[in-house]
């Protein structure tokens, strides 16, 4: 059992949905970004997702290749992010923390070495939007023995043919990409999600989390309530992009969580 599978049980247990953020590690600075991390239990996130800056971000859209840069610019690196996730655990042992990015920066510093920092610094699960299911040797199967969860990625596109490939060796949850197309475009529609998510439940015990496309409580609700949980990410990065004081950001994200709770 990892935090994640514990978290989820006790919301299951309390009849709640889960609520999980991303924020990108180092954006707009290390000392904004740990604070605004630290704040995120209190506002009602329940799993933390944080993004591991990426020079060549292909999957996302403009706010998140911004907050990419920006933290990059501020000369942002895995060392410093895992020193993040060590600060924030030395005041929340409980709350589960996913690196999310892409394979590059962790090939850079070897599987081996990447997954014992990471354990050791207190990640829990895994989310590498760049490495499919025939590469499971690559890092997938490596970091599930390491005690990490690997959590996989399915879209509108994965068909009943590609599904079990894709949750072959996924742990933790399964992330449900609501729309086609890069982070921050679109909106998630429930009447369209909701027969997908049945569709993977069918396939699996996992958590299914409904990710992209979520920008206000109204929508974090709705689409919360035909999933498992829903994740916001790029409207959560646009008020930091924005330059809102950390108490700003977390009283938005303070909303959302509510909206996902109430679901």
């Amino acid at each position: 059992m990892t935090r994640i599978d514990d978290t989820f049980a006790r919301l299951r247990a309390e009849g709640k949905k889960a609520f999980v953020s991303y924020i990108m590690g180092g954006d707009p600075d290390d000392a904004t970004s740990l604070a605004v991390m630290q704040g995120l239990p209190a506002a009602g996130v329940d799993i933390i997702e944080l993004g591991m800056p990426f020079t060549d971000p292909m999957a996302d859209g403009p706010t998140i290749q911004l907050a990419g840069q920006r933290a990059l610019e501020q000369g942002m690196t895995m060392d410093r992010i895992l020193d993040m996730v060590r600060s924030f655990r030395k005041g929340d042992t409980t709350t589960p923390i996913v690196l999310m990015g892409y394979y590059n920066p962790i090939y850079s510093r070897g599987v081996d070495r990447f997954l014992t920092d990471a354990k050791a610094a207190g990640i829990d699960g895994l989310i590498v939007v760049d490495l499919p299911p025939e590469e499971d040797s690559e890092l997938c199967i490596p970091a599930q023995a390491a005690g990490l969860n690997f959590i996989r990625l399915a879209t509108p596109t994965t068909d009943a043919k590609r599904l079990p490939k894709v949750l072959q060796n996924t742990s933790g949850f399964v992330y449900y990409v609501s729309i086609t197309g890069i982070t921050g475009a679109g909106a998630a529609v429930a009447t369209n999600v909701g027969p997908e998510v049945a569709r993977i439940k069918a396939a699996t015990d996992l958590p299914v989390i409904v990710g992209f496309g979520i920008t206000t409580p109204d929508a974090a609700r709705t689409i919360a309530s035909v999933a498992d949980g829903c994740v916001v990410g790029s409207a959560i990065v646009k008020e930091i992009g924005a330059g809102r004081s950390v108490p700003e950001v977390l009283a938005f994200v303070a909303g959302l969580s509510a909206g996902a709770h109430s679901a």
